[in-house]
Parts: C-alpha cells; sequence; structure tokens
C-alpha cells in the first residue's frame, strides 16, 4: 500500500534571521530563471523519475514562464543545473512550491534547502503570506527543518481520469 503525501505549509514566523542563502564558499549558487536550456531541464525531471515518454521537451520553456519562480542551483564549477524547484502563485496571497529536485550526487549538501529557501524569501518579499506545497512520503524532517508544518485535517488530492497517457 502507498502511502499519500502530506500537505505541508510554511510556518513565516520562522523565517526571520536566516542565514545568507549563499556563501562565499558554496559549490553552488541559486538562480531564479525565466529560460534555461531545455535539455538540462529534462535532465532534472528524468532523475527524479517524473520525466514520461508522452512529454515532449519544447514544452520546458512554457513550464519556466508559466511559474511565478523557477530556481535552478548551479555548479559553479560546470555552470550546469544540478536542481531545481519552481513555485506556481497567483502573486498576491497563495503560493505551491512544485518540482524540487536535486541530483543524487548533490543530495545532503543543502542544495535542496538552497532552492527552496530561495523561493520562500522571494514569496515572501513579494507579500504571499500562504505558501505550500506537497511532500513525497520520508521527506518530512527536510521540510520540517526549513519551516514547514503538516497541514492538520488536510487530505491532498489529484483529479484522475483527464490524460490517458499520464
Amino acid at each position: 500500500m502507498q502511502s499519500c503525501p502530506r500537505i505541508l505549509a510554511v510556518d513565516l514566523i520562522n523565517l526571520t534571521g536566516r542565514d545568507r542563502l549563499v556563501s562565499d564558499g558554496d559549490p553552488i549558487r541559486i538562480e531564479l530563471v525565466n529560460f534555461w536550456d531545455e535539455e538540462e531541464i529534462v535532465e532534472l525531471y528524468r532523475a527524479s523519475g517524473w520525466w514520461k515518454d508522452f512529454m515532449d521537451k519544447s514544452m520546458i520553456p512554457d513550464l519556466i514562464k508559466g511559474s511565478y519562480l523557477f530556481a535552478l542551483a548551479i555548479d559553479i564549477s560546470t555552470g550546469k543545473p544540478i536542481g531545481m524547484g519552481r513555485v506556481i502563485s497567483d502573486g498576491i496571497a497563495d503560493a505551491y512550491i512544485q518540482d524540487l529536485v536535486v541530483l543524487p550526487e548533490w543530495r545532503k549538501k543543502n542544495a535542496g534547502g538552497m532552492i527552496v529557501s530561495a523561493l520562500i524569501e522571494r514569496c515572501v518579499s513579494s507579500g504571499i503570506s500562504w505558501i505550500g506545497l506537497i511532500a513525497q512520503p520520508g521527506s518530512d524532517a527536510f521540510y520540517r527543518s526549513l519551516g514547514f508544518e503538516p497541514m492538520a485535517g488536510h487530505v491532498p488530492m489529484l483529479l484522475h481520469g483527464g490524460r490517458k497517457d499520464a
């Protein structure tokens, strides 16, 4: 039986006083982008297992542009993205973080935390007061360390029956 992902929301009170997102010694930097090489983004989706055979990489520019924010963690030594995350939002009140991916060899090195922190920082500075996400099972501790808490009494739901090949 597959466990259900949990909806999490950020506690904005705990965000004040965070350390800088990138220091001089960090091997990565976080960039908010509105375009990027399609194949490099596809490789990140593939690494997460989220890229499906029916998908067309030509949709990547629209996916990036349609996001409120699209963040990449860039390996400073190569200039290549090693992680990404994005925000879907109306830009006023609510925001949802999704598609957080870090390449396996970069996990446990704070790349994911840096991506999420950059997205949160930009949302908060834009006045967005509600930031949520759906976490994969087993990722609770990671998101809790960034200020997120489970939303008691809420159930994530997904529309079924739309796409036949999804």
